[in-house]
């Protein structure tokens, strides 16, 4: 049954929510049917059992999504001139309401900001009333602090040339892009957060009765819906580029879901690429799951890729080099 179940979900990124609500949210559930499939394939094999084959055949069948989960090695990308390196961070508005019991979270992001010194930053959840000073950075674009919307930021320290924003019909969250100058490049950099479920990571899932069960099923689908159409807001926007795409951000949804296929298109994942381990980026404590991307323009190669466990939100930040191929 499990591997009838993990070999069915291999299909769940091509199930629009919108259509199949209560299906998409299955995706949620593809890691912990890999790493059931993975025990079950174990035990058969120790004990001699001829349903070992059936287990390691899904796992075969689906070995992308596999090491979607995780990465045993990643490929090595020599630097050059042209190499520069671009990180994306949900800060959790830099626990201005005291989430984390730490009154020197802003300060602590800021300094590993500036030891890490990426070249383009994408926050997501930023909140400019914190008033912290990123000197390093000459060229901001951010969304409207007033409009009412979850902020978000692009930081550079290349030109930008030109910006915009996507609005999210009936939704806290957004879209931005800004058109930046590397080296003699215009590449176009989007900044996508996607509505958030509202659940929080340290749920206490075991102890959910049957009515809770209900309620979080039916939230999941109306976020999946709207995350649907967001997705394919972004999608429509980055098909009309007149440039190389660089896409990060937190799309609260992972690399099974819908959503992610939509954004993702053609474009390299850069920790499929690049990355190591499970690449985890929310702070959640059942498994590790990975929902904030950097994705890339097949004209780039992906240097190293980096997943930081800083606990200065909700989120871990990541970043990963890049070099246009000339």
């Amino acid at each position: 049954m499990v591997a009838l179940l993990l070999l069915l979900s291999y299909g769940l990124s091509y199930v629009p929510p919108k259509s199949y609500a209560l299906i998409s949210t299955l995706s949620l559930s593809v890691p912990l049917l890999i790493v059931l499939n993975i025990l079950f394939a174990v035990y058969w094999l120790i004990k001699l059992k001829k349903q070992v084959v059936l287990s390691i055949l899904v796992l075969v069948v689906g070995y992308n999504q596999v090491l979607s989960f995780y990465k045993f090695s990643s490929e090595s990308t020599p630097k050059s001139e042209d190499t520069f390196t671009m990180m994306s961070y949900n800060v959790r508005l830099f626990n201005v309401y005291n989430w984390i019991n730490d009154k020197t979270i802003p300060t602590k992001i800021q300094e590993f900001i500036s030891e890490e010194s990426p070249n383009i930053l994408c926050f997501q959840e930023y909140d400019s009333s914190t008033n912290l000073d990123f000197k390093d950075y000459p060229f901001k674009h951010q969304t409207n602090p007033s409009n009412n919307k979850s902020e978000l930021a692009i930081l550079s320290t290349y030109k930008t040339l030109n910006s915009g924003f996507i609005d999210f019909p009936n939704s806290a969250n957004s879209a931005i892009y800004a058109d930046v100058l590397v080296k003699s490049d215009t590449l176009r950099v989007y900044n996508v957060h996607l509505q958030s479920s509202g659940i929080d990571a340290n749920v206490d899932v075991e102890s959910l009765d049957s009515e809770q069960s209900n309620k979080l099923l039916k939230r999941l689908r109306i976020t999946f819906k709207a995350q649907q159409s967001q997705a394919e807001l972004v999608a429509n926007h980055v098909a009309k580029s007149p440039y190389k795409v660089l896409m990060c951000g937190d799309f609260n949804n992972t690399v099974y879901s819908y959503v992610y296929r939509i954004l993702k298109g053609d474009l390299l994942d850069a920790f499929e690429t690049s990355g190591t381990g499970f690449g985890s980026t929310f702070d959640f404590k059942y498994f590790p799951v990975r929902i904030d991307f950097i994705l890339a323009d097949q004209s780039f190669k992906v240097g190293t890729f980096k997943n930081y466990s800083v606990p200065y939100s909700d989120h871990f930040p990541i970043l990963t080099e890049l070099t246009l191929h000339k």
